[in-house]
């Protein structure tokens, strides 16, 4: 019986160990996130809140609803093909003229 209580304490101190790390961890790439999004990657980007657009697999221009959403895709999401002059400005037959 002591050693079912000691195994459920350590758990719980191992899982309030876990969540602290959890919350500074996602409160240090909150952070990280935001300065980046202050730092616009090309003198054409326009900085762009996180809340409205997210990486969720789209990877073309016809994909795209304008050149802001395209602008982010391309600065933010892996592997996406919206710039194939590799000028830094998505979309630019469709959104970003």
């Amino acid at each position: 019986m002591k050693k079912l209580i000691l195994i459920a304490i350590l758990v719980a101190v191992g899982w309030q160990g876990y969540a602290k790390y959890q919350g500074q961890h996602l409160a240090l790439a909150s952070a990280q996130g935001l300065a980046e999004y202050s730092r616009p990657r090309s003198p054409t980007a326009e900085t762009i809140p996180s809340q409205l657009f997210k990486c969720d697999g789209r990877t073309y221009c016809s994909q795209m609803t304008s050149c802001q959403e395209a602008t982010f895709f391309l600065q933010y999401c892996p592997g996406v093909k919206m710039d194939g002059n590799n000028d830094g400005i998505p979309c630019e037959k469709q959104w970003c003229k």
